[in-house]
């Protein structure tokens, strides 16, 4: 929780020395005990990536499982309503820069997602995972402005777009095309 507190007050995203600081404000000490918890300022930044990520999935698992919205479209609601409560942590998680890091597809994080589109779909994995990564580009693009202040719009509105979105993304997935393809 310490951790949480420490990045949220960190508007420049995941600054291990600021967070260090941050983390000994928080307790009322100084720096010296928090540099004396981690072998290093990688470490810092490995366990507030950690803790962050531990949260985003506490939003997903308590918003699919709460039952306001069906499962994939609450994981979306989620993401958004993570992104609204918890902006440094979703800039943190979703918006650093990731030009050193090594970025590989991973559809193992998203199979449970996938599984719901090719029941809900009737199309397979492959199909699924495109039409995931087509609506997680539309619910980034929401977050990513509500998480910098850019909208400010309510949840009836976000689920009406995001329907929208589904929908539409649904009816190029499932419909029938004639045998020339077109």
């Amino acid at each position: 929780m310490l951790l949480f507190t420490a990045c949220g007050r960190d508007s420049n995203g995941i600054r291990p020395f600021k967070i260090a600081f941050a983390m000994a404000e928080e307790l009322g000490c100084s720096v010296k005990p928090i540099f004396g918890l981690f072998k290093n300022m990688e470490e810092v930044q490995r366990e507030v990536l950690s803790a962050a990520n531990t949260l985003y999935e506490s939003y997903l698992q308590t918003d699919m499982a709460n039952g306001k919205y069906p499962p994939y479209k609450a994981s979306g609601m989620a993401y958004i309503r993570f992104a609204k409560e918890k902006r440094e942590l979703f800039k943190l998680l979703f918006m650093r820069d990731r030009s050193h890091e090594k970025i590989e597809e991973d559809r193992e994080s998203v199979m449970p997602l996938l599984k719901l589109i090719e029941n809900n779909l009737g199309v397979d994995e492959d199909a699924a995972y495109l039409f995931h990564l087509e609506m997680w580009l539309y619910v980034h693009g929401i977050a990513t402005m509500v998480a910098t202040a850019y909208l400010d719009w309510d949840d009836e509105f976000i689920s009406k777009v995001l329907t929208d979105a589904y929908e539409g993304l649904k009816n190029t997935f499932t419909r029938k095309l004639p045998k020339d393809g077109h």
